[in-house]
C-alpha cells in the first residue's frame, strides 16, 4: 500500500512538535515529575497514538490501521523492557533524579533517530531477500528464549545488575577520547574550563541510552515487520511508543518488578511473530502453503490478549508471593528481618530511582568563571 512523501513528513511534525512540548513544558526547567503529572502525559500520549491510528483507518483502511495498533501494542509491550535497562543505566551513573527528565528525553531523541535509519534499512533487505525473514524469525525466537529465561532469574539479581552494569564501547570512547568532569554540573552536557571544553556524566548517560537502545530495535523491528511491510506503519508505532516513554518510566519506575510474569508474556508475543515470519518466509518460496499464515486480526488479538493475561497473572502471583512473605515473617519474624536489611543497604548505594548518595555534585551555583 502507497503512502505518499507529504505523510512522513506530517509524521516528522508531529514526533517535532511532541519533542518540544517535552523539553519547553517538562524537561527545560528541572523538576522530579509527580505520580498524577507522568498519569496524566502517559495517557495523553497513548490518546495520541490511538487517534493517529484513527487517522490511518480514514486515509487507507483498517488493514493498515490494524497493523498499526498491533505494531504500536508490541512496541509499547516491549518497551517495558527497555524502562527497566534504562533504570539501570540511570542508577548506575547516579543521576540525580531532577534531571532524569532530561537524560531520557534525550535520549529517546537520539534512539528514535537511529532507529529509523534500521528501519528504512531493515525494508530494503525484506524487499531484496526473502530469507531475511527466516533471520528476523530465529532472531526473535532466539530473544524470545531470552526472555524465558530472564524471568526464571531470582528479581533479587536486579540490584547485582545495577552493581555490575558494565558502559558500552561508545560510551568507554566517548570516556576516553574527551575530558569527563567529576560530577554533575546541573543539567550542562558540556562546559568549558581553562579555555577546554568537558563533557559531564549526564552527557555520557544520555549516550549511553540512546545507544543501548540498538539493542531493543534489534528485537522490536524485525517484530513490527513481522505483521507489516510498510515501514511508515514500523516508524510510527516507534515514534509514539518511545515518545511516551518517558513519562511511562516515572510512572511505572519501582513498580516493575511487580510485573513478575512480563518476561514470560513477551517471549509468548515474540514467539508467535516469529512463527509468523517464518511461515511468510516460507510461501515466499511457495513451501508449506498448506500452513496460514496469521492475519493482522488474529495477530491483534493474541498480542493484546498475552498482555491482558500477563498483567492479571502478575496481580495474582504478587498477591500469592505477599501472602507466603507475610506467612514467613510470622513463624520466623527475625528471619524476614535478616533478609530486608541487605536490601536496605543496596538501595541506599544504587537506588532504580537514580537518587544520589554521597554523590560529588557540581551545581550551577557553584561553578567555576570559566564554566558556561
Amino acid at each position: 500500500m502507497h503512502v505518499d512523501l507529504w505523510e512522513w513528513f506530517a509524521l516528522g511534525g508531529i514526533a517535532l512538535v511532541l519533542i518540544l512540548v517535552d523539553l519547553f513544558g517538562h524537561v527545560r526547567k528541572a523538576h522530579e515529575p509527580t505520580i498524577k503529572e507522568a498519569a496524566t502525559w502517559s495517557a495523553f500520549y497513548v490518546a495520541i497514538a490511538l487517534l493517529f491510528g484513527l487517522v490511518i483507518l480514514w486515509q487507507h483502511g483498517g488493514t493498515l490501521a490494524g497493523e498499526y495498533y498491533g505494531g504500536y501494542a508490541v512496541e509499547k509491550a516491549l518497551s517495558v523492557d527497555n524502562i527497566f535497562v534504562f533504570i539501570i543505566v540511570i542508577a548506575s551513573f547516579k543521576v540525580p533524579r531532577l534531571y532524569q527528565q532530561k537524560v531520557l528525553l534525550y535520549g529517546i531523541v537520539m534512539a528514535l533517530l537511529m532507529r529509523l535509519v534500521f528501519i528504512l534499512l531493515g525494508k530494503a533487505l525484506i524487499d531484496q531477500f526473502v530469507w531475511m525473514f527466516f533471520i528476523f524469525g530465529a532472531f526473535l525466537l532466539y530473544t524470545a528464549i531470552g526472555q524465558v529465561r530472564q524471568g526464571v532469574d531470582d528479581p533479587d539479581d536486579k540490584q547485582d545488575e545495577i552493581e555490575n552494569y558494565k558502559p558500552n564501547g561508545i560510551v568507554r570512547f566517548a570516556e576516553k577520547t574527551f575530558r569527563v568532569t567529576e560530577g554533575f554540573v546541573g543539567q550542562r552536557l558540556v562546559v568549558r574550563r581553562e579555555g577546554k571544553s568537558w563533557i559531564t556524566p549526564l552527557f555520557l548517560c544520555i549516550v549511553a541510552i540512546g545507544t543501548i537502545d540498538l539493542v531493543f530495535a534489534l528485537d522490536s523491528i524485525p517484530a513490527i515487520y513481522g505483521l507489516t511491510d510498510e515501514p511508515y506503519i514500523v516508524f510510527a508505532a516507534n515514534v509514539f511508543a518511545l515518545l511516551g516513554l518517558r513519562q511511562l518510566f516515572f510512572l511505572v519506575d519501582g513498580l516493575l518488578e511487580k510485573l513478575i510474569y512480563l518476561h514470560y508474556g513477551l517471549a509468548v508475543i515474540l514467539g508467535f511473530i516469529a512463527v509468523k515470519l517464518i511461515i511468510h518466509a516460507f510461501h515466499g518460496y511457495d513451501m508449506l502453503l498448506g500452513i496460514p499464515e496469521p492475519g493482522i486480526g488474529v495477530s491483534l488479538g493474541v498480542i493484546i490478549g498475552v498482555i491482558f493475561i500477563t498483567v492479571i497473572a502478575s496481580i495474582w502471583g504478587n498477591k500469592k508471593r505477599e501472602a507466603q512473605k507475610a506467612d514467613e515473617a510470622k513463624t520466623n519474624p527475625v528471619a524476614a528481618t535478616d533478609s530486608q536489611a541487605p536490601n536496605a543497604q543496596n538501595s541506599d548505594q544504587a537506588s532504580p530511582a537514580g537518587k544520589p548518595n554521597s554523590l560529588n555534585t557540581e551545581t550551577d551555583n557553584g561553578r567555576g568563571p570559566h564554566e558556561v
